[in-house]
């Protein structure tokens, strides 16, 4: 089966998107210290251009969680890597490519909630809440979808598509690569 790219999401939109996000963020924030925890791997190019907009002192971490296989979320999350520094008592900023069926970033929130933050924040490069299978809602979001599966900007899909320099939604072909 092969797909077709459809531009979902330009170049601009999405740094216009990253500049908005880090705006609302350093006001937010203004005066603090905060620990980024980027989600691996689809956030790291979101979390690279979003830090660089961002006027307060941060530290980054990493987190790695497992749920997808092709298009279709497992509904079960692995973390296959966790974060290293202490968060107890930090503002701690998650920062996540896309918040789909929100079943990846409701564990993720509960198991640094566990680990007693501060505060606690989401940010989403893409929120695509008619998707949600779990109620979570992000306190930042980039871009608001509605429609199918992405890739881009460090969306994949079977961790292919990641480098392609806006977002484009995937549309299954009957036969064929991709167009």
């Amino acid at each position: 089966m092969g797909v077709q790219l459809s531009m979902a999401y330009s170049a601009e939109q999405i740094a216009a998107a990253v500049r908005r996000l880090g705006k609302e963020i350093s006001a937010d924030y203004a005066g603090e210290e905060v620990l980024l925890v980027v989600v691996l791997q689809g956030a790291f190019i979101f979390a690279a251009d979003l830090v660089r907009e961002l006027t307060f002192p941060l530290q980054l971490d990493f987190a790695r969680l497992a749920s997808y296989s092709g298009m279709e979320s497992t509904g079960s999350i692995v973390v296959t890597k966790d974060i290293e520094a202490a968060i107890a008592g930090r503002n701690v900023l998650i920062v996540e490519d896309i918040v789909d069926t929100g079943l990846t970033l409701a564990f993720l929130l509960e198991l640094l909630r566990g680990r007693r933050p501060k505060s606690l924040k989401v940010c989403a490069l893409v929120d695509k809440p008619s998707h949600r299978r779990v109620e979570v809602t992000p306190d930042y979001v980039g871009i608001v979808n509605s429609g199918g599966f992405l890739v881009g900007y460090g969306l994949d899909m079977d961790g292919k598509m990641r480098e392609l320099p806006a977002i484009y939604e995937v549309q299954t072909l009957p036969s064929g690569g991709v167009q």
